[in-house]
């Protein structure tokens, strides 16, 4: 599982023209599965993303977690995230997951993170054509791969 999680001040998902989710002080998290993705990475990354001290503290000091803020969370799923780019120019995304295995794997993320925050979550619909807005806090950008958990 791979994601990219970006500290916002707002954000929101726009689907064929209308106001689908939106979030203020927070974290938007782009989210790709693959096949190997099961409930351990489900776990782990959801509490990293919960527990990540990447807002600042009155002293302007990254000491401070999405749950220690309570602040919203806007999870968006991207297979876009598993591309391949070693072969051409054309981007080869063999590696993502399909629908049927992927969504399965993505609901149990969106229950594992509202336990983990402790309050309901945002997100964008999956397999969806989404228009994605973000004010980005910092800025304040972090990858995390489950398969690579450095």
């Amino acid at each position: 599982m791979r994601a990219v999680i970006q500290r916002v001040t707002k954000a929101g998902v726009v689907i064929k023209g209308e106001s689908y989710a939106e979030i203020n002080e927070g974290l938007l998290v782009f989210i790709g599965i693959v096949d190997a993705d099961n409930d351990e990475d489900i776990h782990w990354l959801s509490n990293k993303i919960i527990n990540l001290r990447i807002f600042d503290d009155k002293d302007k000091v990254p000491n401070i977690s999405l749950k220690d803020l309570d602040g919203d969370l806007l999870l968006v799923s991207q297979f876009t995230l598993q591309a391949s780019t070693k072969k051409g120019n054309r981007p080869s995304y063999i590696r993502a997951s399909k629908a049927e295995d992927a969504i399965p794997l993505y609901e149990k993320m969106i229950l594992q993170l509202e336990q983990n925050l402790g309050k309901k979550i945002f997100t964008g619909k999956f397999g969806a054509d989404m228009k994605v807005t973000l004010v980005n806090d910092g800025p304040v950008t972090i990858l995390i791969d489950t398969k690579n958990r450095d």
